[in-house]
């Protein structure tokens, strides 16, 4: 009898395997797959204020600036011969100092007011060597007006207000939606400027 029982629990366990089943006993000493530890974890999603591209400074290269969602983005217009100028330091200690901690700088050289006549190469130059700029910067182009590139089209509709001068700064959200302005006038080791800052970074 019991080698009967043996037998029938063999051809159960034959045709189990044959047909890709694991018997009873087998599933209960076979381990569940860990979990992927990326499973249910969607990519951030580019917000509409990131869903362009700009040429880089140094090379002309196109870089989208969905590269940057889910960071909070300083967007400021930069010139090589403003009395602003030395801001380049402070924007340069700022990206050093919370990088890591999800923010970027990103530059962008503009002539709406007479001060930024060198060529893309030159600028590269000149805030490499000057200032020993680090942070993104992006190729000439207009800030303001009708001519604006479309970033600051929609900073300017988001805020209702457009670049007065150079070193205009914007504070865009971890969301991409809420962004703050701030004039020429504020250092950006000022203390408003840099309580903007942290307050964004502790937003997740």
């Amino acid at each position: 009898m019991r080698f009967i029982q043996f037998r029938q629990l063999l051809v159960a366990a034959s045709l189990s395997a044959g047909l890709g089943i694991a018997s009873p006993a087998l599933q209960a000493a076979t381990p569940a797959p860990a979990p992927s530890s990326t499973a249910g974890t969607p990519g951030a999603a580019c917000p509409a204020l990131l869903q362009q591209s700009f040429l880089r400074l140094q090379d002309e290269k196109p870089q989208s600036l969905c590269q940057y969602s889910g960071k909070v983005v300083v967007v400021v217009n930069t010139a090589s011969f403003c009395g602003f100028t030395s801001q380049y330091e402070g924007l340069e200690a700022l990206y050093a100092k919370y990088r890591d901690k999800g923010l970027v700088v990103l530059g962008f050289p503009s002539n709406d007011f007479a001060q930024e006549t060198g060529s893309n190469k030159e600028i590269a130059d000149f805030c490499e060597n000057t200032f020993g700029v680090k942070f993104p910067m992006f190729a000439k182009s207009s800030v303001k007006g009708k001519d604006a590139n479309p970033l600051f089209k929609q900073l300017a509709a988001k805020t209702g207000t457009a670049p007065r001068w150079n070193f205009y700064k914007y504070v865009i959200g971890r969301d991409g939606q809420s962004v703050a302005s701030f004039n020429s006038m504020a250092d950006p080791k000022s203390g408003s400027f840099v309580r903007e800052i942290e307050k964004q970074l502790a937003t997740q």
